[in-house]
């Protein structure tokens, strides 16, 4: 008779995997060993048998190629007919589970699109507005030549120039623009009520020339930043510079020559310059 060893031990090992998909196991196994006694009437018949099947599938035991297979799984036959005759075992193992829910990706590359945007933007200090317009500028009295010993050619004309001086620290675009400055008057400051006059010995209005600078990039790829300038003549109404996006001081000069060719009328000169940023 054979022993069987105490303490013998049959480890099963369960593995499972989340990726990727792989076959789950399903396992039959047969094996016997010993001798098949069979009485037939009087006689008794017996036969040793050793067999073992592994996994058995169904074969065509048909002999005959023209008629149609007839399949048997012999091995799966003969092992149950052991077992059944006491002189065979059987092992199997059938793992059953779920699928995933969709194909398994082992590696995920996800993007995130973000986008915003940076609105069109030009600015320009020009002071703190409270009582007064600071933009408003006042040249007070002009003066000209009203001594009485002054030579009747150059009597009543002007002693000296009109200078501003403007500065903002500052100014800029964020985008491709525009710098235009223009007078309201190419005559420059305008006296409208004059009074009557001789138009060969007075005038009633005094040209004056725009000049701004600051720093910045013509139109064209990115660059660093250089000296820029925009003047508009005594004799012009207006003048424009293309520029890329820049930000810094700006200073403006607006100059009037003192005139020695005819004299002032009396009465108040004005002029308006309209200095415009505009991106596009």
């Amino acid at each position: 008779m054979k022993k069987i060893l105490c303490g013998t031990v049959a480890a099963l090992a369960i593995i499972g995997m989340a990726s990727p998909a792989a076959a789950r196991t399903n396992e039959k196994h047969y094996a016997g060993t010993g001798v098949v006694n069979v009485n037939v009437g009087p006689i008794n018949l017996s036969a040793p048998v050793d067999y073992t099947f592994t996994n058995p599938q169904p074969t065509n035991i048909n002999p005959i190629p023209f008629l149609p297979p007839l399949m048997v799984n012999v091995g799966e036959v003969l092992g149950e007919t052991g077992i059944n005759l006491g002189v065979g075992t059987r092992y199997t193992v059938q793992a059953t589970g779920s699928d995933d829910s969709e194909t398994a990706t082992p590696t995920v590359d996800v993007q995130f699109a973000m986008s915003g945007t940076v609105s069109k933007d030009c600015s320009f200090y020009s002071g703190n507005n409270y009582t007064t317009n600071v933009r408003d500028i006042d040249l007070g009295v002009i003066g000209v030549k009203t001594g009485d010993n002054e030579n009747v050619g150059q009597a009543f004309e002007m002693t000296g120039n009109i200078d501003v001086d403007i500065q903002t620290l500052t100014a800029g675009c964020n985008f491709n623009n525009r710098v235009t400055i223009e007078k309201d008057s190419v005559k420059g400051l305008v006296n409208t009520a004059p009074g009557s006059y001789d138009t060969d010995e007075f005038r009633a209005n005094i040209p004056y020339t725009v000049s701004a600078s600051w720093q910045g990039v013509p139109r064209g790829g990115p660059s660093a930043g250089s000296t820029q300038n925009l003047s508009v003549g005594d004799n012009s109404k207006s003048g424009f510079l293309l520029q890329g996006a820049w930000r810094s001081q700006m200073d403006i000069n607006i100059t009037a020559a003192a005139l020695s060719d005819k004299g002032l009328v009396a009465g108040t000169y004005e002029g308006t310059t309209t200095l415009t940023l505009s991106a596009s």
